[in-house]
């Protein structure tokens, strides 16, 4: 495989509609929002279906979550030492690591070991939180639990008819929203991980499907939906133009289009002038 050897910039435009994207488990799982009524998917939320894609596509992955795990192990501790071997801090363990889970050649990884001590491996891709381009209204239900999760005897955890305090519930949502992130692959960071060209395709193929098998009872199917990836490929590993530059001359509206289209694709915006974006519709 051939290392990255081009800069990538991308942009991710994605619509919500009738579901939570990302709960805060600190504030009774409601979706996220900043102080003025943005809303927020974190970087991490976004990282963790880029590894669900990987796993359904069988690569590697180091860091798996408990409700889509694919092996046998129970902890990151025990999938290093059973896949690898006792961490130890020699260069010869971060490359088998980044060998062998593409996540970690991917994002990088801190592996934890004996005292407190640490191996610490940078990853080429870097991706920012998603915010809603308007300030988003969040719908807050009530709702009935079909069963007791406690004993339905009367009592000081029930009422006057026998129901647990535990029947009732809350669920958070928003009713429609444009979100937006941003993203960039360092060739510089690839070097040391061994991230390749064919690696960065598979990041290409999975975005514009990020949200297939993520369903749940808070993003029922079809709620998520990627409406465009917009992708720019520099011709050096240094890059033509910063990367702030490149995500700041995508203008999309409300609405999430993305205005400016045409200009992306022909290399004509002014202050990107000859980057060519490919522009990838949602799956």
């Amino acid at each position: 495989m051939t290392l990255l050897n081009k800069k990538i910039d991308f942009v991710v435009v994605f619509k919500v509609k009738n579901a939570n994207p990302n709960g805060d488990p600190l504030n009774e799982n409601m979706p996220r929002t900043l102080a003025d009524g943005i809303g927020e998917v974190t970087d991490v939320c976004i990282k963790r279906k880029i590894r669900n894609r990987l796993l359904d596509m069988n690569k590697g992955v180091f860091v798996q979550s408990d409700d889509y795990k694919k092996d046998k192990y129970g902890s990151l501790q025990e999938r290093a030492d059973g896949e690898i071997g006792k961490i130890n801090k020699t260069s010869d363990f971060s490359k088998q690591a980044c060998e062998k889970w593409m996540d970690v050649r991917t994002f990088g990884q801190v592996f934890a070991y004996e005292k407190g001590s640490s191996i610490g491996i940078r990853g080429p891709l870097t991706i920012q939180s998603a915010f809603s381009k308007e300030s988003i209204t969040i719908v807050s239900d009530q709702i009935t639990k079909s069963v007791n999760g406690k004993s339905n005897k009367k009592g000081s955890d029930s009422d006057d008819e026998g129901m647990s305090s535990d029947r009732m519930g809350m669920k958070h949502w928003i009713r429609e929203a444009i979100y937006v992130f941003y993203g960039a692959m360092n060739p510089q960071l690839a070097e040391k991980t061994g991230f390749s060209n064919e690696d960065s395709n598979v990041i290409k193929d999975i975005l514009p499907k990020l949200f297939e098998n993520d369903a749940s009872s808070a993003r029922p199917e079809g709620s998520m939906e990627i409406l465009k990836v917009v992708w720019f490929e520099h011709n050096s590993s240094s890059g033509q133009y910063s990367s702030a530059k490149v995500h700041n001359s995508v203008k999309i509206d409300n609405n999430g289009n993305i205005e400016n289209e045409k200009d992306l694709e022909n290399g004509t915006v002014e202050s990107i002038k000859g980057l060519k974006a490919e522009i990838i519709q949602g799956w």
